[in-house]
């Protein structure tokens, strides 16, 4: 969506494959030093509480990154919702077919596979867990071992992974909400509106004054969400989608950095300092394997299906999106679940800390699985693209 100078000391923090290494060696580090003698006492300081006296926040450190700065991610995923929605891939009904299709089959297949391992176990609340696609870390991978594909490989990626994004805001409101209060979410709808007008007046005199307004109000937004049952990183969602499209777009340039340094390689830290269970793969939680096959496979097979089918239709209505081949790609980047999986992870099996940690490496494995599986199917793909542009040699003379 933005672009900067090539070369440019902040180009490298807007890479894809930059974000998608960058979470990857968070997670990894996570996951070394938990089960390191250090590890009690990371464990110890991300569930330290940190509240902040008179505001009735009481949260723990872990708390203030899944709840607090990961609304910032949610921001931008909104801005580029907002963005494909009017001028991207999803802007007609005829060019979101495919990807919203696909994306449909992306969620089902997934939540099916969970379900049907989970049955009886008592924990099907964590049927959306799987369900999710990690927008920067696949759109890392198919730039790290994508080279030479045609451009609309990736737009598909984006708009799947954007619409994927969309179904896991929704959920994570409507499912994860605690009985929500009313009133302060009206609270955070007048912030919210109020943050939509002053997003208007950052091209006028004083824009200064008004962008310390728009934080401030943003601030206020969050802390009604939170206040109201409902999930924070939601704030961030509306914000996203309420804003004026210029300042949206500056905002958008002026953040990603941020996101890709600080919030999602902390938020991966955070959520993977999880002790490795010293038991056999026999006495894992249904849940684990629930996670563990929905992902890689259920996302391969649902996206695979379903957008096998709508390319088809989309065929025989004249619309060209992608390439029949290419829809495999595509659905085994979409099984890279990550931040929001993870997110989503905690959420739903707050109640038992011993299967939100298996659910956690579930969500590990499960991504690395598609990241190695989707890692060879691009890779060959782009080695045939490559071939196949490449121009011919020239005749030895004579």
């Amino acid at each position: 969506m933005t672009s900067s100078t090539p070369g440019g000391p902040v180009h490298i923090f807007r890479s894809e494959r930059y974000a998608a290494g960058m979470l990857l060696g968070a997670a990894a580090l996570a996951l070394v030093l938990a089960n390191l003698p250090l590890g009690p006492a990371l464990l110890g300081l991300r569930d330290a509480p940190l509240p902040l006296p008179g505001t009735g926040l009481d949260l723990t450190v872990g708390h203030w990154i899944s709840d607090g700065i990961l609304a910032i991610f949610f921001f931008l995923i909104a801005v580029e919702l907002r963005h494909e929605l009017t001028h991207g891939e999803l802007a007609s009904p005829a060019r979101a077919l495919v990807p919203a299709v696909a994306a449909l089959g992306g969620v089902v297949v997934p939540a099916g596979v969970y379900l049907l391992c989970t049955a009886g176990s008592g924990f099907q609340e964590g049927w959306p867990v799987p369900t999710a696609t990690d927008i920067a870390f696949a759109l890392g991978v198919l730039a790290i071992f994508g080279r030479g594909l045609p451009p609309r490989v990736r737009a598909f990626l984006l708009a799947l992974a954007v619409l994927d994004d969309l179904v896991a805001i929704l959920i994570i409101a409507l499912f994860f909400a605690q009985d929500p209060e009313l009133l302060l979410l009206g609270g955070a709808a007048v912030a919210v509106a109020a943050f939509a007008l002053l997003s208007r007046l950052l091209g006028t005199r004083g824009r200064i004054l008004v962008g310390v307004a728009l934080v401030a109000v943003a601030l206020i937004a969050w802390y009604f969400v939170y206040r109201s049952g409902v999930h924070p990183t939601i704030a961030g969602v509306a914000l996203g989608l309420v804003m004026s499209p210029k300042p949206a777009r500056r905002s958008y340039s002026a953040i990603e950095p941020f996101s890709n340094t600080v919030v999602l390689p902390l938020f991966a830290f955070s959520a993977a300092l999880v002790v490795i269970p010293q038991v056999s793969p026999l006495e894992l939680s249904a849940p684990f394997w629930g996670i563990l096959l929905g992902l890689p496979l259920g996302k391969l097979v649902g996206i695979t299906v379903a957008g096998g089918i709508a390319l088809r239709l989309g065929h025989r209505g004249g619309t060209r999106v992608l390439e029949g081949r290419e829809i495999l790609l595509v659905a085994a980047l979409g099984g890279i679940g990550f931040t929001v999986s993870l997110l989503m992870n905690e959420l739903a099996f707050a109640r038992s800390a011993e299967v939100a940690d298996e659910g956690t490496l579930a969500v590990l494995l499960g991504s690395a699985v598609s990241i190695v599986v989707s890692a060879a199917l691009v890779s060959a793909a782009s080695l045939r693209a490559r071939r196949r542009t490449a121009p011919a040699a020239a005749p030895r003379p004579t």
